[in-house]
């Protein structure tokens, strides 16, 4: 092979417009989730100091003594978010107590006497309850499931086992599954499965999200060139 035929094979260097568009969709891949996260817990803080500020007596709040003290007028983000915790402290904390339970206990009395609100009322306390209850474990599992028909695998969440009367008119055993939907994972579909036709995966929760979420771009637990881990096989049925 002559030398000149050796040179003619190399590849063409990227031109400069090349090199400067990877180098910027690089950086915007490096920057835009880091951006994008602070950008959404800034917001978030400011929604929440909306809030609860105006419930604050002007005396207790640090930025409006500093502008009266030293006529500095500054935007302070997250004193409404300090005030929100220390509230909800101290109401967890009465709450705990003989007199704390018996004021909740007449509100909540209070309430239910109240046509809408009732049933608005205890439609969130059952999910506020199912949710931060500490004794009860919410999607630990991820699991592969036939959705809409068998041959289609779709990732569900296990919640709980089936209970109640869906529990007694079941011939099998049942589990309730929450189906996600792509790429928004908060709304989906409650499904009611039968406990041996579902396949509970190793990853976890979080992993299956970011799955759901990429709609099947980022695997985890895949390597760099995308292969499945050596021993995780497909799903099969029998």
């Amino acid at each position: 092979m002559q030398l000149g035929e050796e040179q003619s094979q190399r590849p063409a260097r990227p031109g400069i417009l090349a090199r400067l568009r990877n180098n910027f969709l690089t950086g915007l891949i490096v920057i835009a989730p880091i951006g994008l996260t602070f950008w959404l817990i800034w917001s978030v803080i400011g929604w929440i100091d909306g809030w609860v500020l105006p419930f604050v007596p002007f005396r207790y709040r640090p930025d409006i003594w500093l502008l009266n003290q030293f006529g500095l007028d500054l935007d302070i983000r997250g004193i409404g978010v300090a005030f929100f915790l220390l509230f909800t402290l101290l109401v967890g904390w009465a709450a705990k107590g003989i007199i704390g339970r018996s004021i909740l206990r007449q509100a909540e009395n209070l309430v239910q006497n109240l046509p809408i609100v009732r049933s608005v009322y205890s439609g969130l306390k059952q999910i506020a309850e199912t949710i931060l209850a500490q004794d009860q474990s919410s999607f630990e599992t991820a699991c592969l499931v036939e959705y809409p028909r068998r041959g289609i695998w779709a990732i569900g969440f296990v919640s709980t086992t089936a209970k109640g009367e869906i529990a007694a008119r079941a011939e099998a055993s049942m589990v309730s599954v929450f189906l996600p939907t792509t790429p928004n994972p908060t709304s989906g579909f409650l499904l009611f499965v039968p406990a041996d036709d579902i396949i509970e995966l190793d990853m976890s929760v979080e992993d299956a999200a970011k799955l759901v979420i990429s709609a099947g771009l980022v695997y985890p637990g895949a390597n760099g060139n995308g292969d499945a881990i050596p021993g995780l096989e497909a799903p099969t049925r029998t």
